[in-house]
């Protein structure tokens, strides 16, 4: 970190800034548990007389089912249950967006991993290998892996292969540029790779219901799909909330916790699941596989005429989010760019290959690389300098989105690009010993200096924060004061945002009081929504904030009466209470008196509205920007990548916790390294290969570069509590794109394809 951003990322020292509060690095209350090993995950839980689950999975990625016998599984000594799809009491398909999917496949297998049957025993091993005696009859099917044939292919569901289409229209489909670039991209499949792999534990209840122990990320929407699943009003199953150890998607998958509630109904005891890494591989949602077209035009000065381009998302054997994921990667498919005139056609289709859903920055991402790598194309062919060129179009606010949405919030998206530009580039390597280069591939990489060139890319990316297209955004809160100590009530899922962090802060912040505690989160308390887009920061935060300001004013009502004053002249600092004229000065403790005080609020933002049939609206309540510099060194005889350093900077609205939100950045950052260059899950004909972290490129500590936080921006949305952005979306977005425009810059190559492939990046000499 350097420049504006040390002073804003480094917490000054305790002797000059307040302890508590927002705008100070507050460190995670559960960061001592969790670095010492006593944090309570689902996978460490434990009840009396516990029994243990597995779940057989499809070995094909298509196939109809002939036969299912489950009569050897029963047999097995310590088997309690054995399920399969006729022991469903409720509905019997679930799914994030689109209720498509069954709890176990009946008639028909859509694709590798696909749940067949559970089983609970006595010991986990016990459980496997009756999984495995199940004998299932298949008749083995051709399936449909290439998204372009879905159209034309027989329907994998009843609903057909066509999940959504959306055909963008904006300006003068006659418009022409004097200079005009074409490109045909392709992103690969990315899985989210959560720190644990799925787990939970399913008590059932004396009233007939169940409560489920989950590292769930949206527990009422768990909690509502699971009881239509079991056949029971929601008001009979629980979903708590464990310890989630990382999320960057949707964490915990249907496929996991529907089948383990059934088997703990179905026994009558508790039950068990801790799913192994392949597992968790062939079980949950990706990142949509996409192929994108694009046709840019410009005039002979650069300025952008017309975009034209066409996305086809890999929705796997499901809807999911796809819808969602479609809506964000048309509307953003210009980028945060000035377009007049925009065609989009985009399209979600079904095929047999693994589910894709939500993974951070869905759509956003994929359309980010092709638009960049467009932008560097037309960099090239008018000899301009490809950050000139991006100045040249950067939206800004009041311009108009190519869904017609004009763009209210703070968009600073060339002060953004200007910054990275202009920070100083690492030095050369050219006089350092041979010895000491840390060549791409490693300290002990097999290449040769003389084969290493260095590239400079650029990367501009924007993501839509909070729910779209008219989602009811809501959060509930409820903050209590009791003996001097704050208690704050949310269903707001701490899942590595720092969300309890904030709350903390704020209460801090509006009340005086130190201690601050945030309570267990379970479905008792009202909903809060996922925690994805920057929601929790934006939602939850606005309730926790107007809940506390409501218990403010029970607290210095009194006080204001006494003295004949309104509450507006009285003000929280450090403890104390105080009046403008300095009549009055107490402290909270002494104004508190043992009462016991408490509030409940929610927070809406202003609705959002569906695209209509020419993909217009104005479906965003907030748009969050960010701009990336990446320095890369290529060996381009063996084509191996270096990520040099990466310079950011970033749209934040404002900083309310520095040491998080750079560690937010660092992290999303990190994230789009391994999108860029190892990232790809592998599908041949529809079957993962290599479901593991052996076979399964994640960047590691050794392969994370120099990340640069070079500046943000606070520049406050007003309709924001806060005023603050969401930040860890967008340089996922954005880094892979800069990445990819780097190597170009090294090897003269198009690139395009991601992750990088050694091949794309090799020059030949002859």
């Amino acid at each position: 970190m350097s420049n504006e951003a040390a002073a804003a990322a480094e917490p000054a020292p305790e002797t000059e800034q307040a302890l508590h509060g927002l705008g100070v690095s507050l460190p995670h209350a559960d960061a001592r548990a969790k670095t010492e090993g006593t944090f309570p995950y689902a996978a460490d839980l434990w009840a009396e007389g516990l029994l243990w689950s597995a779940v057989l999975r499809s070995p094909h990625a298509h196939a109809r089912i002939v036969s299912i016998d489950t009569s050897h599984a029963r047999e097995m000594p310590g088997v309690r249950a054995v399920i399969t799809h006729e022991d469903v009491p409720g509905t019997p398909r679930h799914g994030r967006g689109t209720p498509d999917r069954p709890v176990f496949a009946a008639e028909v297998v859509r694709h590798h991993g696909e749940a067949i049957a559970a089983v609970a025993a006595d010991h986990p091993d016990t459980a496997r290998m009756a999984a495995a005696a199940i004998i299932v009859e298949y008749e083995v099917l051709d399936p449909v892996t290439d998204p372009e044939q879905a159209f034309e292919a027989e329907p994998l569901h009843p609903d057909g292969n066509l999940i959504r289409h959306i055909p963008l229209r904006h300006g003068d489909a006659d418009a022409a540029g004097e200079v005009v670039v074409e490109g045909l991209y392709r992103i690969g499949r990315q899985d989210p790779a959560p720190i644990g792999a799925e787990a939970g534990l399913a008590v059932p209840r004396p009233d007939g219901g169940v409560e489920l122990y989950l590292a769930s990320t949206d527990p009422h929407h768990d909690r509502d799909t699971a009881a239509a699943c079991f056949g029971l009003s929601p008001d009979r199953v629980k979903i708590v909330v464990t310890g989630v150890p990382g999320a960057t998607a949707d964490r915990e998958d249907g496929s996991f916790q529907l089948p383990l509630g059934l088997l703990a109904l179905r026994t009558g005891l508790p039950v068990k699941l801790a799913a192994s890494r392949e597992e968790s591989f062939l079980g949950h949602v990706h990142r949509h596989p996409t192929l994108l077209r694009y046709r840019h035009h410009a005039d002979a000065d650069g300025n952008l005429v017309k975009v034209e381009a066409q996305i086809l998302l890999d929705a796997g054997a499901y809807a999911d989010t796809s819808a969602e994921a479609l809506a964000a990667a048309v509307s953003f498919a210009c980028g945060p760019y000035v377009v007049p005139n925009a065609f989009i056609e985009g399209w979600a289709v079904r095929t047999n290959n693994p589910p894709s859903g939500h993974v951070r920055g869905e759509g956003a991402m994929q359309v980010c690389a092709a638009y960049e790598a467009q932008m560097d194309k037309l960099a090239r062919k008018l000899d301009m300098d490809p950050a000139e060129l991006r100045l040249r179009n950067a939206l800004a606010t009041g311009d108009v989105l190519p869904i017609g949405q004009t763009v209210t919030c703070p968009a600073p998206v060339a002060e953004l690009l200007r910054s990275v530009r202009d920070f100083p580039l690492p030095e050369l390597p050219k006089d350092t010993p041979e010895e000491d280069w840390l060549l791409p591939g490693g300290p002990e990489g097999a290449g040769e200096p003389g084969a290493v060139r260095r590239g400079v890319g650029y990367g501009l990316g924007m993501v839509h924060m909070l729910g779209a297209e008219g989602a009811d955004e809501v959060s509930t809160a409820t903050v209590r004061v009791h003996d001097g100590i704050a208690t704050v009530l949310c269903a707001a899922v701490e899942a590595g945002q720092g969300f309890t962090t904030l709350a903390r802060q704020i209460v801090q912040d509006t009340l005086g009081i130190e201690e601050v505690r945030v309570a267990p989160v379970d479905t008792d308390q009202p909903p809060s929504g996922p925690g994805s887009r920057g929601r929790h920061t934006w939602v939850s935060g606005g309730a926790v904030e107007r809940a506390a300001k409501m218990v403010r004013t029970q607290l210095l009502q009194p006080l204001a009466h006494k003295f004949g004053m309104s509450t507006e002249l009285l003000q929280i600092e450090d403890g104390k209470i105080t009046s403008y004229d300095g009549v009055l000065s107490t402290t909270v403790t002494e104004a508190l008196d043992g009462k016991e005080l408490w509030a409940t609020a929610q927070c809406r933002p202003h609705p959002t509205e569906p695209l209509d049939a020419a993909g217009q609206g104005d479906a965003f309540v907030g748009l969050a920007f960010c701009a990336i510099r990446a320095v890369v060194d290529v060996d381009i005889e063996l084509g191996s990548v270096r990520v040099v350093e990466l310079a950011v900077a970033q749209d934040v609205g404002r900083v309310l916790n520095p040491a998080q939100l750079a560690a937010r950045i660092e992290a999303g950052v990190t994230q789009g390294v391994g999108i860029a260059l190892t990232e790809n899950l592998r599908t041949p004909r529809g079957l993962v290969r290599h479901p593991d972290l052996t076979g399964y490129a994640l960047p590691t500590a050794l392969d994370a570069p120099d990340i640069r936080i070079v500046k943000l921006v606070e520049e406050r949305d007003v309709v924001a509590p806060f005023g603050a952005k969401s930040v860890s979306a967008v340089p996922v977005v954005t880094s892979p794109a800069a990445i990819a425009s780097a190597v170009r810059a090294a090897t003269g190559r198009p690139v395009n394809r991601l992750p990088v492939r050694p091949q794309a990046a090799v020059v030949t000499t002859r």
